[in-house]
């Protein structure tokens, strides 16, 4: 690579990372933070170097028939143009796209642009680590979208008439990448090879069993709730019920019918009836219990008949039982069963927003067709 004195001069302790030629001794060399458009002495111009920051927030193209027109935008600061033949716009948009990605923190040290690719108002960056998509009129722009190919778990094609799509399945959603068929299986091959040197694998098949070898890992994984938490003991709930003893309810009762004996001695001979039938009541309770053993249980008087339906509960009532395993993973289930839905739909929009988006690329193409007889026309009447 020959690199003119002035150009040499320009960089300082720079290297140049890319170099394109283009006409004559014209040629851009790029640097990690800047692109240098060096022109050649001619008959009408002296021989310069314009330097351009890469910390740009956009890049816009502007392509006519024999010139196009490369500007950053650089927000507060303005924005800087330079031309470049058309013919050599791609080989130059490549290194800076890179450059402005590396300056913006979106590609890491060591991480290398594969390839850069332009579909009307895509533009698609294949890095060593990620998938960068920018959508708009604006070759770049800081509403962007990467994909990771650490998060990446499979691919797959969904074929089309005019353009076809390369489906990327990640750990959070399934992503999708629009390329026209002439140059699909160019982006899908790019991509591919990148998936696979990244994790590794020497083709699909390898990738693919990866993933079923990382799936049935994570499913035998143990859950942990973390530092100081223990699980939850619910083997004595109901045990005071079952081991309380009726003796305190038979107290009870019976210092309730004293009460009532003692509220009722007025009632002459109806108060001696009810004390004689509960004193048979005790003496037959006493015999059952002496022959079986176990202390005799009473019954609830009309004041514990009151509380019962009063819709409080005793301490030992309000303990709710265990969760039921069962129940947690049908509703599990019923929850994974609505986001399933809810993809399904947002698939089915998805799909809808690309069939709109082909029209609108036809509609594109039409309006680049009637741009370059413009620029014909502009040129012809330059001409004359």
């Amino acid at each position: 690579m020959n690199v003119p004195a002035l150009v040499q001069s320009s960089l300082g302790d720079e290297d140049v990372a890319a170099h394109v030629p283009l006409k004559g001794e014209d040629a851009v060399f790029v640097t990690p933070t800047r692109t240098l458009v060096y022109t050649a002495e001619g008959l009408l111009s002296d021989e310069s170097v314009d330097d351009y920051a890469h910390d740009a927030e956009g890049i816009v193209v502007s392509e006519g028939r024999r010139k196009a027109s490369i500007t950053l935008d650089y927000g507060l600061d303005g924005e800087a143009s330079f031309s470049v033949p058309s013919g050599s716009l791609d080989d130059v948009l490549h290194p800076i796209i890179a450059g402005v990605l590396n300056a913006a923190d979106v590609t890491q040290p060591g991480e290398t642009v594969k390839r850069t690719y332009r579909f009307s108002e895509l533009t698609l960056v294949v890095t060593s680590d990620r998938v960068v998509k920018h959508v708009g009129e604006a070759v770049w722009g800081p509403e962007f979208e990467e994909i990771g190919y650490d998060s990446i778990t499979g691919l797959d094609v969904e074929d089309g008439n005019v353009s076809s799509q390369l489906v990327l399945e990640t750990t959070s959603r399934t992503q999708r990448i629009k390329a026209p068929n002439e140059q699909f299986r160019d982006v899908r091959e790019t991509v591919e090879d990148a998936v696979y040197a990244y994790h590794d694998a020497a083709s699909a098949e390898e990738f693919a069993q990866m993933n079923v070898d990382e799936e049935a890992d994570t499913s035998t994984e143990e859950v942990s709730f973390g530092g100081g938490v223990d699980p939850i003991d619910t083997s004595t709930v109901g045990e005071d019920d079952e081991t309380e003893p009726a003796g305190p309810s038979a107290t009870t009762t019976e210092s309730s019918a004293g009460t009532t004996d003692a509220g009722t001695e007025t009632t002459g001979a109806s108060a001696t009836t009810t004390d004689a039938s509960a004193e048979s009541a005790d003496a037959s309770a006493g015999q059952a219990s002496a022959q079986t053993g176990e202390p005799a249980a009473s019954e609830p008087d009309d004041e514990e008949d009151e509380f019962a339906s009063s819709g409080f509960q005793t301490a030992a009532a309000a303990v709710e039982p265990p969760v039921d395993p069962e129940e947690l993973d049908a509703e599990l289930d019923e929850l994974e069963a609505a986001v399933e839905e809810m993809a399904t739909a947002l698939d089915k929009h998805r799909s809808a927003l690309d069939r709109q988006r082909q029209v609108l690329d036809a509609q594109q193409a039409v309006l680049e067709e009637h741009r370059e007889r413009l620029d014909a026309l502009r040129d012809l009447a330059d001409d004359e």
